[in-house]
């Protein structure tokens, strides 16, 4: 049986982190060949290795560094020929605190990755992939909501979607479709940190006031979020573009 990302060619950032090694075997799964980028070579070396495939290749990359991100995208093309499918999955959350009390330069740090990050990665892919081709950007629940405290995760989630809309339209005449993704809480150190944080309270103790606020009550699996970016990444939604998935148990209900 074909996998339905049979010959395509992916690249994902934050590749190393839950959500982007578990999209990369779901993409190797399916028939692709994946580069995963991240900022820390020691967890690509290990990622990579968990990966037991030889279709899953890593690089170094600083998202907020233009060039390095222009890299990355050449090297995807250089190994593999080609390149089909790019997931902007690289993020960071900063604190919790007031507007006003906001510290300026986790402001900026979260712009930076998130935003900005996002952008490299949808400036430098779209510009070398083949028409017909998907690209993602990650965003959150908080890309369509928000709460107290978390002014600048949730500013740069909103972003994305402007960032999204607007690639979505400029790339339609090639048929590159352009979505954002909207991941409830999901079950890793990254979410994991966020909620302690928010609660204040154990890590276990955290996540059962999260899951409290979920209609499904429960956090999804990494491996739950990779397949719906394996979707986004199909041509099962080749008429989808500037489209928000939502993926959050409903939390945004």
């Amino acid at each position: 049986m074909t996998g339905r990302l049979s010959g395509k060619v992916g690249l994902i950032t934050g590749g190393a982190g839950s959500i982007g090694l578990a999209t990369a075997r779901a993409f190797v799964a399916e028939g692709a060949k994946v580069m995963i980028a991240d900022l820390s070579e020691d967890a690509l070396v290990r990622a990579a290795a968990s990966s037991d495939s030889d279709d899953v290749v890593w690089r170094t990359t600083d998202v907020t560094d233009s060039e390095q991100v222009r890299a990355a995208v050449q090297a995807t093309v250089r190994e593999f020929g080609r390149l089909d499918i790019a997931f902007a999955n690289a993020g960071v959350f900063g604190v919790v605190a007031p507007v006003s009390d906001y510290p300026v330069e986790v402001f900026e740090r979260v712009i930076a990755v998130n935003v900005i990050g996002s952008f490299l990665v949808a400036k430098h892919a779209l510009a070398a992939m083949a028409d017909g081709g998907s690209l993602i950007v990650n965003s959150s629940v908080v890309g369509l909501t928000s709460d107290r405290g978390i002014a600048a995760y949730a500013t740069s989630k909103h972003a994305v979607v402007g960032l999204v809309r607007t690639a979505a339209k400029e790339m339609a005449s090639r048929g590159i479709r352009v979505n954002s993704l909207h991941p409830g809480p999901t079950d890793n150190e990254f979410q994991s940190a966020i909620e302690v944080e928010a609660i204040g309270a154990s890590k276990e103790e955290s996540a059962k006031a999260f899951e409290q606020m979920i209609p499904l009550a429960r956090h999804a699996s990494p491996d739950e979020i990779a397949a719906a970016v394996v979707f986004l990444a199909s041509d099962e939604t080749r008429f989808m573009t500037g489209t928000q998935l939502v993926v959050d148990g409903g939390l945004s209900i």
